[in-house]
C-alpha cells in the first residue's frame, strides 16, 4: 500500500513539474524578440507532450525490454540470460496462446465490422426516431466494462443438469421449446466452441463502436454518385457494393485495425470466463501469471516484447491510413 502510494505522489509531482516547466519556458519565450519567439514556440508546446510520451511510455518499454533479458529481476541475483527468449520460442503453452490471438484477431474484427456496417446500412433507412432507439441498443455494451460484459455472458451460457432450476439464457431458450438438453448448449471445455464463445462477448462489445463510425462514414457518401447508379438501373445491393463501400474503406480499414489493436491486448473476458484454462489462454493472461502468480518479471518482460512486436505493424497501417485520409481531404 505504501509502494501505491508513494507511486500515485510521484507520478502527480513528476506531471506537475512538466507543467511547471512549460510553464516557465513559455513565460520566458515570449520575452524574446519575435522571430526567436515564433522559432522557440513550437518547441515549448511540444517539449511537454514529448516529455510525458518519454516518461510514461518510452521509459517503461524501455525497461521491459532490458528485463527480458534478465533472470531473478529485481532481487540481488539478477543476471544477464537468454533463457527468457528461449522459453519465447520454444514453450508449447505460450505458442497455443499465440495461436489463439491469432484467432482472435481474425474473427473479432471482421464479426465486429461485419455487424456494425449491417446495423448502420439498416439503420439508414429508418425513420429518425427509430434509427436512433436502434443504434442507441446496439452502443448500449460499450458503455459496459469488460468484465462485466464477461459476468453477463457468463450467466448467458450457464448450465444445470435436468431437475435444477436453470437460471441461463440458453437454457431458459431451450426450456420453451419444452426440453432441457442433458449437456450444456455451449460447453466451455470444448475448444471447437469455447473460443468463439468468448469472442462473441468481444463482438458484442465493439460492433456499436464500428456501427457509430460507419454509420457517419455511409452519411458522407455523395448522393449524387447513389442517384447516378440508380439512374443506370443498379440494384441497392450493387450500389452497396459498388458505390458504398468503396467510398467507406478508408473508414472500414481504420475501425478493423483499431479493433484488432484492442483484441491483440484481450485479457479480461478470457480470465473472467475460463481463467485461460481448456485452451483458451491468451497472451496477456500468460504475462498476468508469469508476473503476478510465479513472479518471473524476466518472462513477463519478454511476453509484453512479443505483444508490442506483435503490435507495432498493425499500428503503423492504422497511421498509414490516417495520414493518406487526411492527404485526401
Amino acid at each position: 500500500m505504501g509502494n501505491a502510494v508513494s507511486a500515485a505522489i510521484a507520478i502527480v509531482l513528476g506531471v506537475g513539474g512538466v507543467l511547471v516547466l512549460f510553464w516557465g519556458l513559455n513565460a520566458a519565450v515570449e520575452r524574446l524578440p519575435k522571430q526567436q519567439e515564433e522559432m522557440l514556440k513550437p518547441y515549448v508546446f511540444v517539449g511537454p507532450s514529448l516529455a510525458i510520451v518519454g516518461l510514461f511510455l518510452l521509459y517503461p518499454s524501455i525497461l521491459t525490454v532490458w528485463f527480458s533479458f534478465q533472470t531473478n529481476v529485481g532481487t540481488p541475483a539478477q543476471e544477464f540470460t537468454l533463457d527468457n527468449y528461449v522459453y519465447l520460442f520454444t514453450d508449447g503453452a505460450l505458442h497455443s496462446a499465440l495461436i489463439n490471438n491469432l484467432l482472435w484477431i481474425i474473427v473479432v474484427p471482421a464479426g465486429a465490422v461485419a455487424i456494425g456496417l449491417l446495423v448502420a446500412v439498416l439503420a439508414d433507412r429508418l425513420k429518425p426516431t427509430a434509427e436512433k432507439i436502434s443504434k442507441a441498443l446496439i452502443f448500449l455494451p460499450m458503455a459496459i466494462s469488460f468484465v462485466g460484459a464477461s459476468t453477463i455472458w457468463l450467466f448467458i451460457y450457464a448450465w444445470r443438469p435436468p431437475g435444477v432450476e436453470q437460471f441461463g439464457l440458453l437454457m431458459a431458450i431451450a426450456e420453451l421449446f419444452g426440453r432441457v438438453p442433458a449437456e450444456p448448449i455451449l460447453q466451455m471445455t470444448q475448444f471447437r466452441l469455447n473460443n468463439f464463445a468468448l469472442m462473441a462477448v468481444m463482438i458484442w462489445l465493439q460492433a456499436g463502436f464500428a456501427m457509430v463510425l460507419l454509420s457517419a462514414a455511409i452519411k458522407n457518401v455523395p448522393e449524387d454518385t447513389i442517384e447516378a447508379a440508380r439512374i443506370d438501373g443498379a440494384s441497392e445491393i450493387q450500389i452497396f457494393w459498388r458505390v458504398t463501400v468503396p467510398q467507406i474503406k478508408s473508414t472500414i480499414v481504420v475501425v478493423g485495425t483499431t479493433i484488432l489493436i484492442l483484441v491483440l491486448k484481450i485479457f479480461d473476458v478470457p480470465r473472467v470466463m475460463t481463467s485461460g484454462d481448456f485452451d483458451t489462454n491468451v497472451i496477456a493472461n500468460i504475462y498476468y501469471d508469469q508476473a503476478f502468480t510465479f513472479g518471473n518479471r524476466g518472462r513477463a518482460s519478454v511476453v509484453v516484447v512479443a505483444l508490442i512486436f506483435m503490435t507495432l505493424p498493425f499500428m503503423y497501417l492504422n497511421i498509414k491510413r490516417f495520414r493518406e485520409q487526411e492527404a485526401n481531404r
